[in-house]
């Protein structure tokens, strides 16, 4: 599910839009900073890749963050001087905590910080004063889902896709969630599937997941590793499609509606805390880069014994994260791009 993506096709679409550059980015001034940006982003992540997780997550995060200005610069919603970032708009507290739970806080919605700036062109949330556990925002990147970083109950993305949109003359949209935790899937109970989507909204807002009758327990197809799918029904909007039978188009549509998309996948992810919606992906990354970044920076002796394979539990779930951000953030970032000029 999207563990290995290519980056230098995502580089050449991004290289090649420097020329002609999207929406607002097309402007006098958001058109320097967006070819600057998209440049710095480049090479700082080149240069991650080429070094190790000592220092690689510093050039990660400042990477990301000078994407965001590119991101910022070529927005459709951001009129006049409301492009320009100042401040991080993130930050990290209690570095001391055990690594799963540092805290991370935003800047208020309206400033002028990067991540909140951000957050607002890609609809995402932020949380202000209320502290996000850095193990929660972890387990929302798809990519970490066999990379947990403590034995609690996790809440991570539910993986779907348009190609499994059922194509029968109904008038609901089907498809098959996947990752449902073990947890969930060997209680194999309605409850306990009704509980874990307590934490989704929009799968919890499904119409039917069976076609055995309204009681029938949940039919789920069980992963040789652990968890299962379920095949899910929503209805779809009043008026769709001729003589109520929907159309694959629609369909589609009503799925990316409900859905977030990671690179070519789409993606059910849990609503947190006091947040407003989900969190977008990037935003996650941008989070977790920020927070190692800030522990490789001012707490080097901490992060040195973090990354120590001979010694920290965490080492290897940080070297695989910090490898795939490599792979998955310019992918991202230029489907960011995308989401945010049209």
């Amino acid at each position: 599910m999207h563990s290995d993506l290519d980056a230098d096709e995502a580089w050449e679409r991004l290289r090649a839009s420097r020329s002609n550059p999207p929406a607002r980015a097309s402007s006098a001034s958001r058109r320097k900073t967006y070819t600057a940006a998209l440049e710095q982003t480049q090479q700082l992540l080149h240069a991650a890749a080429v070094v190790g997780p000592a220092t690689s997550p510093i050039l990660a995060f400042y990477g990301l963050s000078q994407a965001g200005r590119a991101i910022t610069a070529a927005a459709w919603s951001l009129k006049g001087e409301d492009w320009r970032l100042d401040t991080h708009g993130i930050s990290s507290k209690a570095l001391h905590l055990p690594f799963p739970d540092i805290e991370i806080r935003t800047d208020p919605l309206g400033t002028q910080g990067s991540f909140v700036k951000v957050s607002e062109v890609l609809d995402s949330p932020v949380w202000e004063k209320d502290p996000m556990r850095l193990e929660d925002i972890w387990d929302l990147l798809p990519t970490n889902l066999r990379y947990p970083l403590t034995t609690r109950d996790r809440f991570t993305p539910l993986y779907t896709s348009e190609g499994s949109v059922d194509e029968g003359d109904h008038s609901l949209l089907s498809v098959f969630v996947c990752n449902i935790p073990d947890r969930v899937v060997t209680a194999g109970t309605r409850e306990a599937l009704a509980d874990l989507l307590t934490a989704y909204p929009a799968v919890a807002q499904h119409e039917s997941y069976s076609n055995l009758g309204a009681a029938a327990l949940p039919n789920y197809v069980r992963y040789d590793h652990g968890g299962g799918q379920l095949s899910m029904n929503w209805m779809m909007p009043e008026g769709t499609g001729f003589d109520g039978m929907a159309t694959m188009a629609e369909r589609q549509a009503r799925l990316r509606a409900i859905t977030r998309g990671y690179a070519g996948g789409r993606y059910f992810l849990p609503v947190l805390g006091s947040m407003k919606r989900d969190l977008h992906p990037l935003m996650a990354w941008w989070a977790v880069l920020y927070t190692l970044s800030m522990l490789a920076r001012y707490q080097p002796a901490v992060w040195g014994a973090l990354i120590s394979v001979d010694t920290s539990p965490h080492a290897v779930q940080i070297e695989r994260l910090l490898e795939r951000a490599i792979n998955h953030l310019p992918v991202l970032i230029a489907d960011a791009i995308t989401e945010v000029s049209i």
